[in-house]
């Protein structure tokens, strides 16, 4: 008897998960969201998942809630009795946690990973991690997809001459060249000091942008402050244009402000993440295929390796 499939959605991410469903073929899934007045919640399935494949999509960004959402459902889909159950989690938040960089502090990314697999996760689904080394983080399988599958033909569309890949930071670079590779493009990797969290105290450019058209690689986008920053440096340094693409899409804070009044042609960035309003310069292209051809292939037990091309 084969194993039936069935989708779930955490509430921030139904949106997303709605056209997932479509794609993959099957109808979203019921889930019932019980509160109480303090503001504890309690999800409960409206349907039988007894022996079935069972894929709850929600990304973690904060605030913690979209990760108790999570936890809860992969909880009560472990107790409802489902065989197999996958995490699907296009941006998998706390993940800049990934190390200890200075004494007395956690490695959340770790923790997040064991919570998510003690609930009852048996596979996880996930996007442009903010380091790959997270994966070894879990000991279920993970498949970490790259949002490269998406940006890459949007990028070869723009037609672009004396096209140059740029790192926002050291940190990036791996990534960069990897897009470089695939575009046969020059690199050029921004240096950053960071006066604290969010705060960019000094920024230096390694390689020259003069005459080229620009594109900035990086998994997230936050408040924004690192890409508008390396879009002036580069337009003062004689670029022609300046885009940025970031896979995630946290813009939190006044990050639309900042984009509004960059250097910055455009933004380009998935729907991992809702976004919180609609911005002329930001341009939004869905992950929801590639997630649903992916489950499509977990469920069905086929290759899935096509999606890691990076």
């Amino acid at each position: 008897m084969e194993t039936s499939a069935k989708i779930f959605s955490c509430t921030q991410s139904i949106e997303l998960a709605n056209i997932i469903s479509q794609k993959f073929g099957i109808q979203l899934g019921k889930v019932n969201f019980s509160k109480y007045s303090d503001g504890e919640f309690q999800p409960s399935f409206e349907e039988s998942v007894r022996g079935a494949r069972i894929f709850i999509i929600g990304s973690t960004q904060p605030s913690s809630e979209n990760l108790m959402e999570m936890l809860l459902m992969l909880d009560a889909a472990k107790r409802a009795s489902a065989r197999h159950i996958t995490a699907v989690i296009p941006y998998f938040g706390w993940a800049r946690q990934d190390r200890k960089d200075k004494p007395r502090v956690p490695i959340g990314a770790k923790l997040i990973a064991k919570l998510i697999e003690t609930a009852g996760a048996t596979r996880i689904i996930t996007m442009d991690l903010h380091a790959d080394q997270i994966q070894g983080f879990f000991e279920k399988p993970v498949d970490h997809l790259f949002a490269s599958t998406i940006f890459l033909p949007y990028i070869k569309t723009l037609n672009l001459s004396d096209l140059t890949i740029a790192s926002p930071d050291m940190g990036g670079s791996k990534r960069a060249y990897a897009y470089s590779k695939f575009l046969t493009s020059d690199v050029v990797i921004c240096y950053k000091q960071r006066e604290k969290a969010n705060i960019i105290s000094h920024m230096e450019l390694i390689g020259d942008v003069k005459g080229k058209n620009v594109i900035l690689v990086d998994d997230m986008v936050d408040t924004a402050g690192t890409l508008t920053k390396a879009a002036d440096l580069m337009k003062e340094r004689g670029a022609i244009s300046v885009r940025a693409i970031c896979t995630h899409a946290l813009l939190s804070g006044d990050a639309y402000e900042k984009i509004e009044q960059s250097n910055l042609e455009e933004l380009i960035v998935t729907d991992s993440i809702p976004a919180r309003i609609s911005h002329n310069k930001v341009k939004v292209l869905s992950c929801a295929p590639l997630f649903a051809e992916v489950m499509q292939n977990v469920h069905y037990n086929k290759s899935i390796s096509s999606k890691f091309i990076m």
